[in-house]
């Protein structure tokens, strides 16, 4: 603490225990106001300027501070001033002092709140600045909340000292002139709980809800506006509750709730059911990751005391696994199973014609109309192609297109550093290919911390796996026997050679030919739509990659909650997503898995933590394994043992972060972790010895210097 906030605190606190140790407050009682009233207006009478500029420090002081009295000294100002005056005098000075108390809570007490609660703070700030006038407005107009509380809980969040003000002002106003009024006869008045009666009260608590009622009926207009140039359109009876446009991750869970809350419900997919996840991504990838690693683990057998072995590997027939995998889990996605479901499931291409109605055009050419009270966009995304200068001429592969191989190709280009460019350049090095991997940025995963990314950088290249950061593609052209990519690195042109290029450099929302542009719904890079997944209109929402921020098929999952509950039940309860725990892992080896936030990131955002470390290379289970690499980094709270973040690096990184997402989303801290049973010898040890670290770190000295004295006294020393 420095020098200033430990002066303000002293002089705070001086003046809050001379006020009760000289018993000032008596002075703000109902009694002692009636029995000097006439010597104050005596006063007053002789000397108004000074009455006036003395009644007006008080005041201030005794807001500022907080100190009981505020609702006496408003009667005086009446009873002294009268009505008009009074009232003038009395809202400035309570506005005034209130604003000093929030700006004194906020420099005092503001950096320290946020530091220990400010993840659980975050969506607080959010509404305060988006409706903070309307709460700070509707808490001043009901004045049974204690406006000191007020004052100070503001000061804490993000809410601007002048919006606090003038709305302070002008919310207390109606309160202050019933005061000043009552204070005008103060005779007449037995207690100041006799001020308010029940009906006055009533009538404040509808003046708070007003602005409630009020932004409602605005949002009502607005929505009219919005609809406005289809009013003439709007069917009476709608053929369906909702229609899903897309039958990936979000389509299929969004059809999923509302068949089973028994809305009549349906799913349009103009291609393959389960999306890209099944088909082109999550699914395939993993079955020749698997295959890969296993052909890795035959090279090296003899880390197993077993024969290196050159594995013979015949890439059709591993094309042909993933083939089997994709098609052993399609079933769970499949038309037969969501029907049986309740789901009405139509293959063809779904276009908005209206904000209710939804055409599908099958394969065939025939149109199906229907009608909607609800429609959920889940039109998912696309690999993301550059536009690089001959790259159209020559011809790449993406994560779409690369399943239709049945040759290993001899050299491959890697186009991309993220994740699905680490994720296929190893499985395809491992598999054989000569692999150079391309990336303009430093390093590679530059969303994870760079102790991460190294980690597997290095992996990479025990692969074989020649990585070229710092190179910016500059053209593709036809090779003497393949493909060239020129490169751009430290001011000279690069020559990169391969058979195949595959761009893995990131995936683009799908947004087109769904009518959006005819209905006016703002697009980016993905669907615009709010907290609640709405779109420009309130009955159409977004949901998984086509509306972001994640490209993650378990976020649109959880979207998919969302934005179904939202369009079938709104009209009675919203739900604003919630981002708040979103975990993801890189499936390289060794796996790289993160929820929260990272160093790199925690230092951008200016959040204090501490760092606690485990290697992996430690645990007996990693070794027995021979997977003896890796770590697992926790951010924590200074001095507290709340979780901010982790970040696991090593085998079935993935699978081991569970435990810690469970632990942020219910507010679980490294002490429960610590305290837990892990079954022994297996990984999950980790997460308990990395609790057992920052434990360690954060053992209390003085306590156990207080008990190596007493086991030196039970020794008799």
């Amino acid at each position: 603490m420095n020098g200033r906030k430990l002066f303000l605190w002293v002089a705070i606190a001086a003046a809050a225990a001379a006020f009760f140790v000289f018993d000032l407050q008596r002075y703000f009682s109902l009694d002692e106001l009636k029995r000097h009233q006439a010597a104050l207006t005596d006063l007053h009478a002789r000397a108004p300027v000074v009455v006036m500029g003395a009644y007006f420090l008080i005041y201030l002081a005794v807001t500022a501070l907080s100190l009981p009295g505020a609702a006496v000294l408003t009667l005086a100002g009446g009873a002294l001033f009268g009505l008009a005056a009074g009232t003038v005098i009395v809202s400035f000075a309570s506005s005034v002092g209130a604003l000093l108390a929030f700006l004194v809570a906020r420099y005092l007490l503001r950096d320290a709140v946020q530091q220990r609660f400010g993840a659980r703070l975050a969506q607080i700030n959010a509404g305060i600045e988006r409706d903070g006038a309307f709460y700070l407005f509707t808490l001043r107009l009901v004045p049974v909340v204690p406006f000191f509380i007020i004052n100070l809980a503001m000061g804490l969040t993000r809410m601007k000292a002048w919006p606090f003000y003038w709305v302070s002002q002008l919310g207390m106003l109606a309160g202050t002139v019933v005061y000043v009024n009552a204070g005008t006869q103060l005779a007449r008045i037995d207690s100041l709980a006799g001020i308010l009666s029940p009906a006055l009260v009533g009538s404040f608590v509808l003046l708070g809800v007003f602005p409630w009622v009020a932004r409602r009926a605005l949002g009502t207009v607005q929505r009219g506006r919005v609809y406005a140039r289809w009013r003439s359109v709007r069917p009476r009876r709608y053929d369906r509750n909702l229609v899903v446009i897309g039958a990936g991750a979000a389509g299929l869970v969004s059809a999923y709730i509302a068949a089973t809350v028994r809305a009549k419900v349906t799913l349009v997919e103009r291609h393959k059911m389960g999306g890209d996840c099944l088909n082109h991504g999550c699914v395939p990838s993993k079955a020749l990751i698997r295959s890969a690693k296993l052909a890795h683990q035959m090279r090296h057998a003899s880390r197993y005391g077993l024969a290196d072995t050159a594995p013979a590997i015949d890439f059709a027939q591993v094309m042909d696994r993933v083939r089997r995998v994709i098609a052993e889990i399609e079933p769970h996605d499949a038309v037969d199973r969501y029907i049986g479901l309740g789901v009405d499931v139509v293959q063809g291409h779904a276009r908005l014609v209206n904000p209710w109605t939804v055409a599908i055009t099958r394969e065939d050419g025939s149109v199906q109309t229907l009608t909607t009270r609800a429609v959920i966009l889940a039109t998912g995304a696309e690999p993301f192609v550059p536009d690089l200068p001959g790259l159209k001429e020559v011809g790449c592969l993406t994560s779409d297109t690369l399943w239709t191989l049945r040759m290993l190709p001899r050299r491959l280009i890697v186009l991309g550093g993220g994740p699905i460019g680490c994720e296929l350049a190893q499985a395809f090095a491992r598999l054989g290919a000569e692999v150079t991997q391309v990336e303009m940025a430093p390093r590679l995963m530059l969303k994870e911390d760079e102790d991460a990314a190294r980690l597997v950088q290095a992996s990479l290249e025990r692969d074989g796996v020649r990585v070229l950061t710092t190179h910016r593609a500059l053209r593709c052209e036809p090779g003497l026997e393949g493909k060239r990519l020129i490169a751009e690195h430290e001011g000279r042109e690069v020559v990169i050679e391969g058979d195949e290029i595959l761009c893995a450099v990131g995936r683009v929302a799908r947004l087109q030919g769904h009518g959006l542009e005819a209905l006016g719904i703002p697009t980016g890079r993905v669907i615009e739509t709010n907290d609640h997944l709405e779109t420009l209109y309130p009955n159409i929402y977004a949901a998984g990659d086509a509306a972001g921020p994640f490209q993650f098929t378990h976020t649109a999952a959880h979207q998919a909650w969302y934005a179904a509950v939202n369009a079938l039940f709104g009209s009675l309860k919203t739900f604003k997503a919630d981002y708040s725990v979103i975990p993801w892992a890189t499936f390289t080896d060794p796996e790289v898995a993160r929820v929260g936030l990272s160093e790199d990131e925690a230092r951008r955002q200016g959040v204090a933590f501490e760092v606690t470390r485990y290697g992996i290379d430690d645990l007996d289970r990693a070794i027995a394994d021979g997977q003896a690499h890796g770590f697992v980094k926790i951010l924590t709270v200074p001095g507290k043992d709340r979780i901010l973040g982790v970040t696991i690096v090593g085998e079935h990184a993935a699978d081991l972060l569970a435990e810690f997402v469970l632990a942020m989303k219910h507010g679980l801290g490294l002490n429960k972790i610590l305290g837990t049973l892990h079954i022994y010898p297996t990984l999950a040890e980790a997460n308990k010895y990395a609790a057992g670290e920052w434990k360690k770190a954060h053992k209390p000295e003085a306590l156990l210097r207080w008990v190596e004295r007493y086991h030196a006294w039970r020794r008799g020393e």
